[in-house]
């Protein structure tokens, strides 16, 4: 009885033996208690490599009341730097062209824009660029998440109900589409065309850095641009411009302006 009574003492005090053999109090801060009395933890894992996901092989999957949760894209801003300059202030125009048919998340289009902006400004200056992003991430990547905690056999279902829920989101780029765009004047081309190289490096795969013959953002060819406009048949509209044809009601139209030149 009296051995009894003894560990009866020590459970209810909570009194133990310490390494040399000796009672003492069980402290907090005993590392073999701890590892007793710690219950299994469920280890955060970090999240899926976009690699898994680089292949369009998919129908395009965009966020509607059917598909709901989807975290918001990493990149927010899509226009950088003077953005409210017109067409006239820069008329030089370089593209940067994705080379390949995949998935691009919006996490590399956030660095590619992060890269391109912080170079145009150190180099040129943060009033003598405009550039923009092309690719929207509208598409939604699932994951069917697995546990990773103690006991997580019991919890699981393998591939049962394996239709994932919303991870993150992608553009689905294809061969020959703009990624990125920078209008600059002329004497600052060759640091467009260095910016958008180091942007390069955000992006999987191949692109291709193509100097466009476009005056600026518009469709117009710069020699073309420079004809009309001494002609008054160009007219600018925010960072694009209109051609003023031949067409409307003969009310509406100025002198000047209501034929095309005969060509010989």
């Amino acid at each position: 009885m009296t051995v009894i009574t003894g560990l009866l003492l020590l459970y209810k005090h909570h009194i133990s033996l310490d390494s040399r053999g000796f009672l003492g109090s069980c402290s907090p801060f005993n590392p073999v208690e701890k590892t007793l009395e710690r219950a299994p933890e469920e280890f955060a894992m970090g999240r899926r490599p976009a690699r898994c996901y680089r292949q369009i092989k998919n129908k395009p999957y965009p966020k509607s009341r059917y598909c709901r949760g989807v975290p918001d894209p990493k990149i927010r801003i899509y226009d950088v730097g003077m953005k409210r300059k017109g067409v006239d202030e820069f008329p030089f125009c370089v593209h940067l062209v994705s080379w390949e048919k995949e998935n691009v998340s919006s996490e590399a289009l956030e660095a590619a824009r992060i890269a391109c902006n912080k170079y145009m400004t150190k180099f040129a200056g943060k009033d003598a660029f405009h550039l923009r992003v092309r690719v929207h991430p509208f598409h939604v990547l699932r994951i069917n998440k697995m546990l990773s905690c103690a006991g997580a056999d019991r919890l699981q279902t393998g591939m049962r109900g394996a239709f994932g829920k919303p991870q993150g989101t992608c553009a689905r780029v294809s061969i020959g589409q703009v990624l990125l765009s920078v209008r600059c004047k002329d004497s600052n081309g060759n640091n467009a065309q260095e910016a958008l190289r180091r942007a390069k490096f955000k992006f999987p795969g191949r692109q291709k850095i193509i100097v466009s013959r476009k005056w600026g953002f518009t469709k117009f060819s710069r020699t073309d641009y420079l004809r009309w406009k001494a002609e008054n048949r160009i007219m600018s509209d925010g960072v694009n411009a209109k051609l003023l044809g031949c067409h409307g009601p003969l009310a509406r139209r100025q002198p000047g302006r209501a034929f095309l030149e005969a060509t010989t």
